[in-house]
Protein backbone atom coordinates (compact mmCIF):
# COMPACT_ATOMS: atom_id res chain seq x y z
CA UNK A 1 0.00 0.00 0.00
CA UNK A 2 0.75 3.63 -0.67
CA UNK A 3 -0.34 6.43 1.23
CA UNK A 4 -0.31 10.21 0.21
CA UNK A 5 -0.30 13.10 1.70
CA UNK A 6 -0.49 16.36 -0.17
CA UNK A 7 0.06 19.81 1.74
CA UNK A 8 0.08 23.64 0.25
CA UNK A 9 -3.12 24.39 -0.49
CA UNK A 10 -4.78 27.36 0.13
CA UNK A 11 -6.53 30.92 -0.03
CA UNK A 12 -4.86 33.22 -2.48
CA UNK A 13 -5.76 36.24 -5.06
CA UNK A 14 -5.70 36.15 -8.53
CA UNK A 15 -2.16 36.32 -9.84
CA UNK A 16 -0.71 34.90 -7.19
CA UNK A 17 1.44 31.32 -6.61
CA UNK A 18 1.10 28.40 -4.53
CA UNK A 19 3.16 25.37 -4.41
CA UNK A 20 1.61 22.07 -3.71
CA UNK A 21 3.61 19.01 -2.37
CA UNK A 22 2.64 15.04 -1.96
CA UNK A 23 4.60 12.82 -0.19
CA UNK A 24 4.02 9.18 -0.64
CA UNK A 25 5.14 6.65 2.51
CA UNK A 26 4.75 3.09 2.79
CA UNK A 27 5.22 0.01 0.33
CA UNK A 28 7.05 3.23 -2.20
CA UNK A 29 9.33 1.17 -3.95
CA UNK A 30 8.13 0.65 -8.07
CA UNK A 31 6.52 3.97 -7.74
CA UNK A 32 5.88 5.56 -11.46
CA UNK A 33 4.38 8.15 -13.15
CA UNK A 34 3.07 10.62 -10.27
CA UNK A 35 0.45 12.91 -11.21
CA UNK A 36 -1.52 15.88 -10.45
CA UNK A 37 -5.57 16.05 -10.80
CA UNK A 38 -7.87 19.03 -9.80
CA UNK A 39 -11.68 18.71 -9.10
CA UNK A 40 -13.56 22.18 -9.80
CA UNK A 41 -16.69 22.84 -7.92
CA UNK A 42 -19.56 20.65 -9.19
CA UNK A 43 -17.47 19.18 -12.50
CA UNK A 44 -15.81 16.23 -12.78
CA UNK A 45 -11.80 15.45 -11.82
CA UNK A 46 -9.85 16.52 -14.28
CA UNK A 47 -5.76 16.03 -15.15
CA UNK A 48 -3.56 18.28 -14.31
CA UNK A 49 -0.02 17.69 -15.07
CA UNK A 50 2.10 14.11 -15.08
CA UNK A 51 5.71 13.60 -14.34
CA UNK A 52 7.71 10.31 -14.71
CA UNK A 53 10.36 8.79 -13.16
CA UNK A 54 13.03 10.07 -15.58
CA UNK A 55 11.47 13.60 -15.06
CA UNK A 56 9.62 13.90 -18.64
CA UNK A 57 6.14 16.06 -17.70
CA UNK A 58 2.85 16.84 -19.12
CA UNK A 59 0.72 19.42 -18.75
CA UNK A 60 -2.80 20.35 -19.51
CA UNK A 61 -3.54 22.94 -22.13
CA UNK A 62 -5.42 25.00 -19.40
CA UNK A 63 -1.73 25.32 -17.56
CA UNK A 64 0.79 25.16 -19.34
CA UNK A 65 3.21 28.01 -18.86
CA UNK A 66 1.52 29.01 -15.74
CA UNK A 67 2.05 25.47 -13.61
CA UNK A 68 5.25 23.44 -13.18
CA UNK A 69 5.14 19.72 -12.13
CA UNK A 70 8.14 18.51 -10.94
CA UNK A 71 9.35 15.04 -8.04
CA UNK A 72 12.40 14.32 -5.68
CA UNK A 73 12.65 10.50 -5.99
CA UNK A 74 14.72 10.40 -3.02
CA UNK A 75 12.06 11.58 -0.71
CA UNK A 76 8.83 10.32 -2.78
CA UNK A 77 7.35 13.86 -3.23
CA UNK A 78 6.01 15.55 -5.69
CA UNK A 79 5.41 19.37 -6.34
CA UNK A 80 3.08 21.49 -7.91
CA UNK A 81 3.81 25.26 -8.34
CA UNK A 82 1.25 27.35 -9.50
CA UNK A 83 1.86 30.33 -10.43
CA UNK A 84 -0.19 33.53 -12.53
CA UNK A 85 -3.44 31.64 -10.41
CA UNK A 86 -6.92 32.59 -12.16
CA UNK A 87 -10.42 31.84 -10.59
CA UNK A 88 -11.19 28.86 -12.37
CA UNK A 89 -8.32 27.06 -11.02
CA UNK A 90 -10.32 26.77 -7.60
CA UNK A 91 -10.64 23.68 -7.12
CA UNK A 92 -9.65 20.41 -4.71
CA UNK A 93 -6.05 19.02 -6.00
CA UNK A 94 -5.34 15.47 -5.82
CA UNK A 95 -2.23 13.78 -6.30
CA UNK A 96 -1.71 10.56 -7.66
CA UNK A 97 1.19 7.63 -8.29
CA UNK A 98 1.06 4.72 -10.35
CA UNK A 99 2.93 1.68 -9.28
CA UNK A 100 2.45 -1.99 -10.59
CA UNK A 101 -0.84 -1.89 -12.02
CA UNK A 102 -2.50 0.40 -9.21
CA UNK A 103 -3.26 3.82 -8.99
CA UNK A 104 -3.09 5.01 -5.23
CA UNK A 105 -4.85 8.72 -4.29
CA UNK A 106 -4.56 11.37 -1.87
CA UNK A 107 -6.86 13.20 -0.25
CA UNK A 108 -6.80 16.36 -1.53
CA UNK A 109 -6.28 19.79 -0.77
CA UNK A 110 -8.18 22.88 -1.69
CA UNK A 111 -7.12 25.15 -3.65
CA UNK A 112 -9.10 28.79 -3.55
CA UNK A 113 -8.54 31.48 -6.41
CA UNK A 114 -9.88 35.07 -5.28
CA UNK A 115 -10.63 37.90 -8.04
Amino acid sequence: QVQLAESGGGLVQAGGSLRLSCAASGSITGIGTMAWYRQPPGTQRELVATVTRDGITNYADSVKGRFTISRDNGKSTVYLQMNSLKPEDTAVYYCNVFKRGVIYWGQGTQVTVSS
